[in-house]
């Protein structure tokens, strides 16, 4: 952030100050920019050769497809000039995707363990002498349906913001997870059904499965 901050504001001064100063045969900007943008870049290949945590490969990745293309070089007073330079990206293509792979395994592992987590939630709540909650007067359950579903949004989404590619790659790879889990859940749904016929609230538990079958689809 702070190197993204000096370049943006040193590189403004120079566009509308130090530019003017000097014939245009000695490409002051082009100069200026490039040095930034090598520095930059080298600490950018420096964080992603070193071990790093899901949510820093996150960041950075946000940085070498949003923050840096669009953000700083597509601002109003630098955009004329830099679409001059040349300057590529912040990191090298099979580096930057290496991190991408890193990230779609991570949320992929992280985004099944969630829909586990919360199949098995459901399961012991299905156990439990309590009736199904209720959401616009029908028996439904908030933490399966709603849940599941806006886990597997909000982690599309989160792929999206890096880059369109990765979003699309991450989205294939959570529709083979989400069938996985629908077969785990109808799989549990049938043995409590088979098994827990005297169960005090059986039918509200049944309708509030069965309501839930809208909201996946």
């Amino acid at each position: 952030l702070h190197m993204g901050k000096t370049m943006k504001e040193d590189l403004t001064v120079v566009a509308k100050y130090i530019n003017k100063l000097y014939p245009p045969e000695f490409n002051v900007f082009s100069i200026y920019a490039e040095l930034y943008h090598n520095y930059f870049a080298s600490q950018a290949k420096k964080n992603a050769e070193s071990h790093l945590e899901d949510k820093d490969i996150y960041l950075l990745l946000s940085w070498v497809h949003n923050f840096y293309p669009k953000d700083m070089r597509k601002d109003h007073a630098l955009a004329m000039e830099l679409d001059k330079v040349k300057l590529g990206s912040l990191l090298p293509s099979s580096l930057s995707k290496e991190l991408e792979n890193k990230y779609l395994d991570s949320e992929e592992v992280t985004v099944k363990n969630s829909l586990s987590r919360c199949l098995d939630k459901e399961i012991q709540r299905w156990k439990e002498d309590k009736e199904p909650e209720k959401l616009n007067g029908h028996f439904q359950s908030e933490l399966l349906g709603i849940f599941v579903i806006q886990s597997i949004y909000s982690s599309q989404k989160r792929a999206e913001d890096i880059s369109k590619a990765v979003g699309e790659e991450l989205s294939r790879r959570l529709l083979k997870e989400l069938p996985a889990f629908l077969r785990s859940y109808r799989e549990a749904f049938e043995d409590f059904k088979e098994k827990s016929k005297k169960h005090t609230y059986y039918k509200p538990i049944l309708i509030a499965n069965i309501n839930n079958c809208w909201n996946f689809r």
